[in-house]
């Protein structure tokens, strides 16, 4: 059996570190076709020298001058720009296309893959989140499967009765609900001022290392909020059947109850290398690098219901999740704008769910409701960054 192709996107951020961890572990069978990379241009050249790609490319003009001249002879480079990522989420000899994009910067790609029939093993979510219905309407048409690689919606693909990706999304039917677990970040059980909460203490997650902005979003609980559209969206389930518990030991990584009473639980040490795996050699399961999960040293496992005042962003997303349409691109455009601000010291940790807020209460959909096209939450996720940018810049958000 010939070795199985797989793209990269975004290689030098945590998923794709971790992915080509689970590639080198796994061996032979299983290589790199393409790589692509942003700022990490040092990162970037060690990757492509170890791991030999057929195809790379960088998404900043400036990291393109800086690497051209030291590309070996067996990788060609691509220029920069949008571009080629969505040229290398179509290459026909990719057998699977790994999106660890970042942000909204991961839709078009993500579009390209599905039209070209791809298996893509999501980690970016923001694009099911801005227009998770017409997405899986489009994989549906073209015959692309989404394996989910975020740790959560992976479990609960691994607890479904029928794992085939062509009708996953029809076990909602025997489906009581499903458990979307979250860790609750650094400050849930802490009594500490978010107001004065620094970027340093909101990075420090206590059970996970990610990105820097989906570490945020998990200290906000806005990345639970994102998760629930997904799992929605996902696996065809309405809002009412997911309910947030939260479970600071990160083992018990979500589960699905069903129709009869029986839990299936997907149980692990918090390593996002498996979920990654699971998604690179489906519907095989092979030996992993992480570390196994010992039953006999499980002391205690605990679950408790979500904070929504404590966590505000978490509320917005549910309200945003329960009105649909164009609200969760809304809410996803906004909070990314909100984060880089945090991040760059330019608000307060409260601040940001006011600069989302605001944004939601601004946008006014169309008439009828309807979901939205791939164009148009393309097209709202354009205005909600602008209306949230003015909202940063008046600091109005300040009333809130």
């Amino acid at each position: 059996m010939p070795a199985k192709q797989i793209v990269i996107l975004g290689s030098t951020g945590s998923i794709g570190v971790s992915a080509l961890d689970v590639i080198d572990a796994l061996g032979p069978n299983y290589q790199v076709l393409a790589v692509t990379g942003n700022t990490n241009t040092d990162l970037f050249l060690r990757q492509i020298k170890k791991f030999r790609p057929r195809y790379a490319a960088v998404y900043s003009e400036e990291s393109y001058h800086k690497i051209k001249d030291f590309i070996p002879p067996h990788t060609q480079l691509l220029g920069p720009g949008a571009e080629s990522l969505v040229y290398l989420s179509v290459l026909p000899a990719a057998n699977l296309v790994i999106n660890g994009l970042v942000g909204a910067a991961g839709f078009m790609p993500l579009v390209a893959a599905i039209k070209a029939g791809k298996t893509i093993a999501l980690a970016n979510k923001e694009p099911i989140v801005m227009a998770g219905r017409a997405l899986m309407d489009e994989c549906r048409r073209w015959n692309a499967t989404i394996i989910p690689v975020d740790s959560e919606p992976s479990a609960v693909f691994q607890s479904l009765e029928n794992t085939d990706t062509k009708t996953y999304f029809k076990a909602a039917q025997n489906i009581s609900c499903v458990l979307l677990t979250a860790s609750g970040g650094p400050f849930y059980k802490k009594r500490v001022a978010l107001s004065k909460v620094t970027p340093a203490q909101a990075l420090n997650h206590p059970r996970w290392k990610m990105g820097k902005k989906i570490t945020i979003d998990s200290s906000t609980l806005m990345n639970k909020g994102f998760e629930e559209i997904e799992i929605m969206h996902l696996f065809a389930l309405p809002l009412e059947k997911i309910k947030i518990v939260v479970h600071p030991q990160s083992i018990v990584h979500s589960a699905v109850e069903y129709l009869d009473g029986s839990i299936l639980a997907q149980m692990s040490n918090p390593d996002m290398r498996l979920p990654i795996q699971y998604a690179v050699t489906y519907p095989q399961r092979q030996a992993s690098p992480v570390k196994k999960l010992s039953i006999k040293d499980i002391s205690r496992l605990t679950f408790d219901e979500p904070d929504l005042k404590k966590f505000p962003c978490l509320s917005l997303a549910l309200e945003a999740a329960e009105k649909g349409g164009g609200y969760p691109a809304v809410l996803n455009a906004a909070d990314e704008i909100a984060v880089n601000a945090f991040l760059e010291d330019k608000i307060l940790f409260t601040d940001i769910h006011k600069i989302v807020q605001a944004a939601l209460s601004a946008y006014k959909p169309g008439p009828g409701g309807k979901p939205v096209t791939l164009t148009a939450a393309v097209e709202i996720d354009g205005w909600a960054r602008q209306k949230a940018r003015e909202v940063l810049d008046s600091r109005s958000y300040s009333k809130i």
